[in-house]
């Protein structure tokens, strides 16, 4: 009998095109599989009225393909990762992750080149905290509006003149071939990424064995040892959705380096710090980074903003 794989998978343009690219990869591994996708619409793609921090988070975009693996409807989700929890649910688990794709943001503009060509009072677009509270940071003198929907959605609006520019992930617009739309790349230093920007993981259920083997052959060892990075800086970290988050790790000969970042929304705060070490420590590097910025004010900060209802 033909070995079968459904892919649940949301139904925007970027998020297709990363299921398909997912199933052909599957089945260019494993000759004779079959893949089906499961297109869905979840609460994130719905709630397009209010920022992504007042209605839950970009667990939102998830949640529903979770619930797809675990009533049997699909074996596997492929998913940005910048869009995923800290903390995946019980019963769930990453089983794979693919190469990592240009993880910097994208500046975006028909009038202006970069950042730095903004004149005062312009107005840039960006549902990200993160990027807000950078851009807020280097820029008080910004417009930052808010932005959401898919890219095109948000192409869309900076060509009806809503924005002087807007700020999109680098490697969403180059998966979709939109590389010409790219005004410049900003430069991690300038804006420094979501934990996982760039990075396409495939999760699934603990349980099934089947499906972790068969995707297990797609996984990338280097960018997986960035993200263990990344993501345990974001775990230690405990902020809520209404946290400007930022961590970027990246590979210097033999040694790790990650960079990671927490600010106030409004760029009035924000405590950074870098850290290397081996590669075999990843996680905990990640780790110890994040509680030298609680120690250095940010855990100060992160409780005043989970008290805000």
């Amino acid at each position: 009998m033909q070995e079968s794989l459904r892919i649940a998978t949301r139904r925007s343009r970027l998020a297709l095109w990363q299921a398909e690219h997912v199933g052909a990869l599957l089945t260019r591994t494993h000759p004779g599989l079959k893949v089906e996708l499961v297109p869905m619409v979840t609460e994130g793609d719905r709630i397009l009225d209010r920022a992504l921090a007042e209605v839950g988070g970009k667990g939102l975009f998830i949640k529903e393909l979770e619930v797809a693996m675990f009533e049997g409807r699909a074996e596997l989700a492929v998913h940005s990762m910048k869009d995923v929890p800290a903390e995946l649910p019980e019963g769930m688990l990453l089983a794979a992750v693919l190469e990592r794709a240009d993880p910097r943001d994208a500046f975006v503009s028909n009038r202006f080149h970069s950042l730095s060509e903004l004149p005062h009072g312009a107005r840039v677009g960006t549902s990200s905290l993160r990027r807000q509270c950078q851009l807020r940071n280097a820029r008080p003198d910004l417009e930052i509006r808010q932005l959401r929907g898919n890219v095109d959605t948000r192409l869309r609006k900076l060509d009806e003149g809503q924005y002087d520019a807007i700020i999109l992930a680098a490697a969403g617009l180059k998966r979709l071939g939109l590389d010409a739309r790219i005004a410049s790349l900003v430069p991690v230093e300038a804006s420094l990424p979501a934990v996982g920007q760039g990075v396409i993981g495939i999760e699934c259920r603990a349980d099934d064995a089947r499906t972790r083997r068969l995707v297990g052959a797609l996984e990338h060892g280097p960018t997986r040892t960035c993200l263990d990075a990344e993501r345990a800086f974001a775990a230690r970290l405990q902020g809520s959705c209404q946290s400007p988050v930022a961590g970027f790790a990246r590979f210097d000969g033999d040694r790790l380096h990650v960079r990671g970042l927490v600010g106030a929304p409004d760029g009035s705060q924000v405590f950074a710090d870098e850290i290397a070490g081996g590669t075999g420590e990843a996680a905990a590097l990640g780790s110890r980074l994040a509680s030298r910025l609680l120690e250095a004010g940010a855990g100060t900060l992160l409780a005043a903003l989970r008290a805000v209802p």
